[in-house]
């Protein structure tokens, strides 16, 4: 599929997601942190996550996404060509906070360092992606294959304070 038909496709999905994005989530992007040693611990038994990403202006953007949680880190997968994927390429700072579907934060967010994984790595991604959400993700998996959309996988590890060890392993 040629390029900019993709680019539409996911202006298109940007647009959507935008729009939903509930108000607290833009709060709670501009929020403090909670201390590293809670790392990830606060997003068990949540469905969604606020991720905070950050624009090279330091401005930070909220996102609400799927995630799975395995060995103390976080996994998410998402469209190559999004903003969010962009600017951890460009910053690897993010913040994470438990939030609803529309990104109205649950609680407190904490801050990581992501990464976006290689190829032969995605399957760790997907495989702690699933087990967050078991048969919904299939079937959504299912009909976003179908669309010619490139994606990746990304793992996002707690910032460890003061040599503490994250408390959240799996």
């Amino acid at each position: 599929m040629p390029g900019s038909q993709r680019s539409r496709i996911t202006a298109v999905t940007d647009f959507f997601y935008l729009r939903m994005r509930h108000r607290d989530a833009w709060s709670s992007a501009e929020a403090g942190t909670i201390t590293p040693e809670h790392g990830f611990a606060s997003l068990r038994g949540h469905k969604y996550r606020l991720l905070t990403t950050f624009r090279k202006s330091g401005e930070p953007i909220p996102t609400p996404v799927w995630f799975g949680l395995a060995d103390g880190k976080v996994y998410l997968r998402s469209e190559e060509a999004v903003g969010k994927v962009k600017r951890i390429r460009s910053n690897p700072r993010v913040r994470i906070a438990p939030s609803t579907l529309r990104g109205k934060p649950l609680g407190p967010p904490a801050e990581g360092r992501a990464r976006i994984l290689a190829p032969d790595e995605s399957e760790r991604a997907e495989r702690a992606i699933a087990a967050n959400y078991g048969l919904l993700r299939k079937l959504y998996e299912r009909g976003g294959n179908r669309l010619p959309i490139d994606r990746v996988s990304m793992e996002v590890e707690p910032l460890a304070d003061r040599g503490a060890a994250p408390t959240d392993a799996d």
